[in-house]
Parts: structure tokens; C-alpha cells; sequence
């Protein structure tokens, strides 16, 4: 069996739908299923069983030795929230739970970090391990997922293979539920369709022009194509960054959009809101040199085929990956 967590979201239904297509139909699907508009994520797929997050610890203790591989991708990921007991309790805490047990029972893991541990890149966006401890998040849930990161780095017993991914700008499919927190691509897509233009974030710093602001985005499939590749390979443990090493405007990302439609661009600016303004990261690029030191060698789909990708294969039809 190989577990997902976060099965019903985002990146997780995606992953599940990946390990799918790769032949593995032996899953065991964990999350919070009680939210109805996840659950089209799931629709169609083969597994073998579903577990809600509440019992899955308790599960797993008792399933252990049927388990082959843990992908710990569920987490609070609102980075509104402000409430640090809640990520405390569902990101910190329930990931001790889970490496604990792997660490146990020996089951080889991977799970999800993130690039907003890297808050305003003060230090750079190295996955050096040596650099976790000098992170300076902008959020609770920054700080929850470089809160574990450095509680795992700093065990002495860990799982014999072990792996944390920092997660850039992930867009692509399955991501209908996500609301707010959905990828600028979503909302620029649904903009262009209901009102013919986009609305883009002005900027607020001088070293920047409107729609100038900087970010590494990555296509969902290529992050699934990274996970399946850390499961059949399981050669180095440790943080890994997971963008494309390539950042890009969100005006490119705007026209990109415009263009999978056939339209001619139309983009306005609109104030960034104050509540987040002092927070705003205005660049974001993952160094890539780890991973391919590891041995992956696959190509990041460049932002154009991906949004291109996604608007035209999936947005278009509300389909599912």
C-alpha cells in the first residue's frame, strides 16, 4: 500500500491521480473528506481504501506492515490564517506523529515543506540544510513548516529514507476548491472569461514595476513526476527545493493566460491590500542544483506550456487530473 495525505486536495489528488497512471492502484487516501467540493478531486481514481486525517495515526499503527511508502502531503496551507494553534496542531504536530511512526515502522517517507519558509529570501533560497535555522517566515504557516523542518533535521532517529519538499508556486489542476488561495492562474483565467481583463497587484517597491514582482511557479505535474521519481529511486534524504530554478513575472504569467485563450492581453493594477502588503514577497526562485545532484534529470515544463496546459486541457472544461 502507499499512503497519500491531503488525497482529496490539490497537489494530493494529483499525485494520486499520477500514481495511478504510473500503475499503483494499492492507495490509501487520507484527509478530511467531509468538505463536498474536494470531492470531485477523488472521482474516478483506483485505490484501495479512505481514512480520514482524524484516525489515520491510530490506522496506521495498526496497518503498518502492509504500508510501502507514506507521502505526507496534507497540511493547513492558508497563509491568512493567523492562528498558530491550529498549524501547531495540523501541520507541526500531526507531522511528528507521522515521521515518528515511519521512523518506527520503517516506511519511507516523503512530505511536503514549502517555499514560504523562506519568507523574504533574506537567505537566499538554498535548500542547504545549514540554512533552516536562519529562516525568517512571514506567516504562521511559514513558521510551521520550518518549525518541523528543523525538528527533523535535528532527530536522531529519522526514516531510512526521508524526504521534505519545499513547494514553490504550484498551479495546475484539482485546484477548484482552493478559493482565495487558489494559483493567480485560476483567478487570471476566470477574470479573462468574465470580464475580459486581469486584474494584476501593483507594486509597492521601487526596485519593481506593476506586474514586475517575481516568482517561481511549477506546474503540478512536474511536482508529481518528482515525487514519483523520490519513491522509485529513494537514494538521498533530506530538504529539497521543488520549483522549475526559474522565476517569472506575473505579467508573464498574465499574458500567458490571455494567449492559451487566443485573446489579446488586457491588464490593469489594482493597490495590493494593506493587510498584506508589509508581507509581500516581491521574488522567489528555487535553486534547483540539489535535486539535480540527486540524479533528477527531467525537464520543468516552462510557465507558457504550462499554463497553456492547464487552460486549455483542464479550466476550459473544469477537468480534473
Amino acid at each position: 500500500m502507499i499512503v497519500v495525505t491531503g488525497a482529496a486536495g490539490f497537489i494530493g489528488s494529483c499525485l494520486v491521480g499520477e500514481l495511478n497512471r504510473a500503475g499503483y492502484k494499492d492507495l490509501v487516501l487520507v484527509d478530511d473528506f467531509s468538505r463536498n467540493e474536494k470531492a470531485p478531486n477523488t472521482e474516478g481514481k483506483a485505490f484501495t481504501a479512505k481514512v480520514d486525517r482524524a484516525d489515520f495515526v491510530e490506522w496506521l499503527d495498526a496497518n503498518h506492515k502492509m504500508v510501502y511508502f507514506v507521502f505526507h502531503i496534507g497540511a493547513r496551507t492558508d497563509t491568512t490564517e493567523f492562528d498558530r494553534e491550529i498549524f501547531d496542531r495540523l501541520n507541526l504536530n500531526y507531522t511528528k506523529d507521522v515521521w515518528n511512526r515511519c521512523t518506527e515502522y520503517g516506511i519511507p517517507l516523503v512530505y511536503a515543506s514549502s517555499g514560504a519558509t523562506y519568507g523574504l529570501g533574506e537567505q537566499g533560497y538554498s535548500d542547504s540544510h545549514d540554512t533552516v535555522e536562519h529562516l525568517v517566515p512571514l506567516n504562521p504557516y511559514g513558521d510551521s513548516k520550518n518549525d518541523f523542518d528543523k525538528w527533523a533535521l535535528a532527530q536522531d532517529r529519522k526514516p531510512y529514507f526521508w524526504a521534505g519538499l519545499k513547494f514553490f508556486n504550484v498551479y495546475g489542476p484539482n485546484e477548484y476548491h482552493k478559493g482565495r488561495m487558489a494559483s493567480v492562474i485560476f483567478h487570471a483565467f476566470n477574470q479573462i472569461r468574465d470580464k475580459g481583463e486581469v486584474k494584476l497587484f501593483r507594486s509597492h517597491n521601487p526596485d519593481y514595476p506593476d506586474g514586475g514582482q517575481l516568482r517561481d511557479f511549477i506546474y503540478v505535474k512536474d511536482v508529481t513526476a518528482v515525487c514519483l521519481w523520490l519513491m522509485e529511486t529513494r537514494k538521498t534524504s533530506g530538504l529539497f527545493n521543488l520549483g522549475t530554478g526559474r522565476a517569472r513575472t506575473f505579467l508573464d504569467l498574465a499574458k500567458a493566460t490571455f494567449a492559451a485563450l487566443d485573446k489579446e492581453p488586457y491588464i490593469t493594477f489594482i493597490d495590493t491590500p494593506a493587510d498584506i502588503r508589509d508581507k509581500y514577497q516581491y521574488y522567489t526562485q528555487a535553486e534547483m542544483g540539489k535535486l539535480r545532484a540527486a540524479g533528477y534529470e527531467a525537464p520543468f515544463t516552462s510557465l507558457e506550456d504550462g499554463v497553456g496546459d492547464y487552460v486549455k486541457g483542464y479550466l476550459g472544461m473544469k477537468g480534473y487530473l
